[in-house]
């Protein structure tokens, strides 16, 4: 439906009326402004999608506990040149990855076990356990969460 201006209606209910039609134009008049609102209503303003509800990383292993103390969040956006490996590496604390751009492959250390990413996946990743991440001929832009507490490391190698 087409968008409603009071200065559009005002002029069509003028030229209405000028015909002796005033029930007619207050019946148009209704109709836009009805159907105004209800295409306005039918668009949601909010829309929330789930992209990540886990009690385990990647790799299956399920998460024990957060850490104690005082919480601290971190976001970090991360980009990563093409054909790079990241060092092994661990994290103390849960948290996730999401794949803005390009596409990266996480390994275990201890088994081998491989996951590969590209844009608009999420990575909950391994908590004390050695891994890294492998680009390709792309750059990668991650924004990763992290739940921990104040002062925690964000990553040990």
């Amino acid at each position: 439906m087409g968008s409603f201006s009071i200065e559009g209606f005002l002029s069509l209910f003028g030229r209405i009326r000028l015909l002796g039609q005033s029930w007619v134009a207050l019946g148009i008049a209704c109709l836009l402004i009805t159907g105004t609102v209800n295409a306005r209503e039918a668009q949601p303003s909010v829309q929330a999608d789930t992209l990540l509800r886990t009690g385990s990383s990647w790799d299956g292993v399920a998460y024990k506990s957060y850490p104690s103390g005082q919480p601290e969040l971190t976001v970090l956006k991360i980009t990563i040149a093409p054909h790079t490996s990241l060092p092994w590496h661990t994290h103390p604390m849960p948290n996730a990855a999401y794949v803005l751009s390009g596409e990266i492959t996480v390994e275990k250390k201890d088994s081998g076990q491989k996951k590969v990413l590209s844009a608009g996946q999420v990575l909950p990743e391994m908590v004390n356990e050695l891994h890294r991440g492998t680009t390709g001929d792309q750059p990668v832009e991650l924004i990763v969460f992290y739940a921990g507490t104040k002062d925690m490391p964000l990553s040990e190698h």
